[in-house]
């Protein structure tokens, strides 16, 4: 089966429903015979002495899914939560697509988890009324056991484990209805704190291995240059190295007994650089390429009416993002151990299923001989979904023929990483005699990841656009056109992708027409979305509804209608994203010319909530990345290098620039959808309507502070 890609698997699920992609998930057969545990399918595990063991197939970054998925099945298996541990998953063939993007795991694990769990419950109550020789009518599931509520006897499932894998695995099991659940959607604490804060968890760069060496590569700082030669007399000197060796066209790799005895064999590394063709790039070029660019015909994404034939007065405004960079805590890595016929990898990835493919590709071997032991992540935002780290480890692990963790420091992961790409938007819009738009024109300029990448476009569109440039109003002449431009430099998927630069300029460019028009930024958005409506954008229908309810939300708990104290300024923007519709309002003040943010209110309407407290952290945690982004993050490039490196040019918000984040949901039984990504496209939109609102000055460009 080939592998799908990142927005292939979301769409094939959302367009086979529930059945097929049970069907996809979950490995249907006869259940385990062995009698020492009871393991329906790939998610679960249940032993004689009442441990239940739930393999979560996706990465855990800090989004909390390795709590937030065995709820999900917990919660149909009638588990008594207090004994559920929990399995990560490696590359395997039993859970479909284990890519972790997309905010896709809870989304689209939704109905698999449950019908693990309740197919579970069902053979477990099975196995109790076979056990009592009774009608399985007075049988029922109950905290970890099943009870006969006519003897009042009750067999834990512990008990049952031995007659429940013996039966028959039935092909569909009746699931519970949101009223009666009792662990999802409660808060309930992450099962992977406890060894987070004593220590104990095992982070990639944590790990390691009896005899391990450490590696780090010296790789062409030039955009598309390549290796010509290099000499290691001096770096054979240095205390511990062992190794010095030619990785691809672009890269040597030092090989030490340390971490730093490799990083000071790299520095006294006297290498070459054929620069390539790009040794004269500069950001200026990439921008201007962009307004190039935009004279080329775009492929619609949403056409409703037809602008062109709409009459009234005419706002037009063009909005820029720049390249930006992921900048993890955690800088990537991976260690290797190849042993001939075979090549096991402990990587912080999230593509567990890539990394074994590319690496059999790269060392000679067959996917199956290649075993990926995913380990926790200091964070990803997107980069890893990318695998590079992943073969260099294996390729050096080869050389060396034996065991190696390759680190990249953290100027390796700022320059020579993947990008999000910069973009060019062209907003118009006709208002007519209130104020109002009747039509609106948004058309988005950016160099395609997927394109670049060689990924099949879908009539010329970035398959990750579907999900994440859509309408939000139901203007009467509405379109949104993609332009794709090109580019050297190196892109990659970012937290929001996309998302974040559609809502910048959207929602920065809705405030400037309802200002012109002399109506309030909020009223003017509700008045937009007074009617109830659905707008079909792809393979998704949005619900004006749902995205009128955030903002009324967001403005109720941000007291929008009440007076500031002095000083005090406030901007408002909504966005739908991931299936999912959010809400930000953003307060600030001036300071010396710069804005300090002291309030963010955030509401979502993303369905059915699994756990407030991992909702909330991600929502936190989404709109202090997007702070970041919208206040500093820029990538530039001069003579073909990435010039930032660190953190004291490529910099975060600090803790005493972090402002509160109340966040809310709204009450939903709709199906889970995306949470990861959705806080940060309405961020900087807010954030520049609230500077407007300080200083009448718009801000057109990211970052702010640039």
């Amino acid at each position: 089966m080939s592998p799908l890609s990142r927005r292939e698997f979301v769409a094939a699920g959302v367009a086979a429903g529930a059945g097929l992609v049970i069907g996809f998930y979950l490995p249907h057969g006869k259940s385990s015979s062995n009698k020492d545990y009871f393991s329906p399918n790939a998610y679960l595990r249940i032993t004689p002495d009442n441990k239940v063991t739930i393999v979560v197939a996706r990465s855990e970054m800090g989004q909390g899914v390795r709590t937030a998925l065995p709820m999900i099945l917990a919660e149909e298996l009638e588990a008594d939560w207090k004994q559920i541990e929990i399995e990560q998953a490696g590359a395997s063939t039993y859970y479909g697509d284990q890519t972790t993007g997309g905010s896709a795991s809870v989304r689209t694990t939704w109905d698999p988890m449950r019908k693990a769990g309740a197919v579970a419950r069902e053979m477990l109550i099975s196995a109790a009324a076979l056990t009592w020789g009774v009608s399985r009518s007075g049988c029922a599931a109950e905290n970890g056991s099943v009870k006969h509520a006519p003897s009042n006897r009750r067999l834990s499932y512990g008990e049952l484990v031995a007659k429940a894998a013996t039966l028959p695995i039935p092909a569909d099991a009746a699931l519970k209805q949101s009223k009666d659940y009792k662990i999802v959607g409660q808060r309930l604490p992450r099962l992977d704190s406890p060894a987070k804060v004593k220590g104990e968890a095992v982070f990639g760069i944590d790990f390691r291995l009896p005899g391990m060496k450490h590696a780090v590569l010296s790789r062409c700082p030039t955009i598309g240059g390549k290796l010509t030669s290099f000499d290691d007399k001096e770096t054979k000197k240095i205390s511990g190295v062992s190794y010095v060796g030619k990785t691809s066209d672009s890269a040597v790799v030092v090989v030490a007994d340390s971490v730093w005895g490799a990083i000071e064999g790299r520095r006294v590394l006297n290498v070459t650089w054929d620069d390539g063709p790009n040794k004269d790039l500069n950001t200026a070029a990439l921008m201007a390429s962009l307004k190039q660019a935009a004279s080329k015909k775009g492929v619609s994404l949403y056409s409703a009416g037809d602008p062109a034939k709409a009459a009234g007065k005419r706002i037009s405004a063009e909005y820029e993002l720049p390249f930006m960079v992921h900048a993890p805590m955690e800088p990537g890595n991976c260690t290797a151990h190849y042993r001939g016929s075979s090549c096991e990898l402990w990587a912080p990835t999230q593509v567990p299923q890539d990394c074994r493919d590319s690496v059999a590709q790269a060392i000679g071997l067959d996917p199956d001989q290649v075993k990926v032991n995913v380990t926790l992540m200091g964070g990803g935002f997107g980069r890893r979904l990318e695998h590079d780290y992943a073969v260099e480890a294996a390729l050096v692990s080869k050389a060396i023929n034996g065991p190696v963790k390759v680190l990249w420091t953290r100027e390796d992961d700022m320059r020579f990483s993947t990008y999000r790409p910069a973009s060019l938007h062209q907003l118009s819009a006709v208002v007519d005699g209130t104020g109002f738009p009747s039509a609106l024109t948004h058309r988005i300029i950016s160099p395609s990841i997927a394109g670049q990448k060689g990924q099949p476009l879908q009539g010329g569109v970035d398959p990750d656009l579907p999900d994440e440039a859509g309408p939000v109003y139901p203007v009467p002449n509405y379109s949104v056109e993609y332009v794709m431009a090109e580019t050297p430099v190196p892109l990659g998927w970012m937290r929001s992708v996309y998302a974040l630069q559609a809502a910048f300029a959207l929602e920065s460019f809705i405030d400037e027409i309802a200002l012109a028009a002399g109506k309030d930024p909020l009223q003017y958005r509700l008045h937009l979305l007074a009617k109830d409506q659905d707008l079909q954008y792809f393979t998704t229908t949005w619900h004006t509804a749902r995205m009128r309810g955030v903002l009324q939300l967001a403005a109720e708990k941000a007291g929008w209608n009440k007076p500031l104290p002095a000083g005090r300024y406030r901007g408002i923007a909504c966005f739908g994203c991931f299936a999912s519709y959010m809400a930000e309002v953003v307060e600030i003040s001036m300071e010396k010319d710069q804005p300090r943010v002291h309030r963010v209110v955030a509401v979502v309407d993303c369905g059915q909530v699994i756990n407030p407290g991992i909702l909330e952290q991600q929502i936190q945690g989404g709109i202090v990345y997007g702070l970041s982004n919208a206040l500093r993050a820029k990538i530039t490039i001069e003579k073909g290098r990435v010039v930032q490196g660190n953190f004291d040019d490529y910099s975060p918000v600090r803790m005493d620039e972090t402002p509160v984040v109340e966040v809310y949901a709204v009450p939903s039984t709709e199906s889970p959808s995306g949470i990861g990504e959705p806080s940060i496209p309405p961020l900087a939109p807010a954030l520049c309507n609230a500077i407007y609102a300080a200083t009448r000055k718009r801000i057109r460009a990211l970052p702010i502070l640039s």
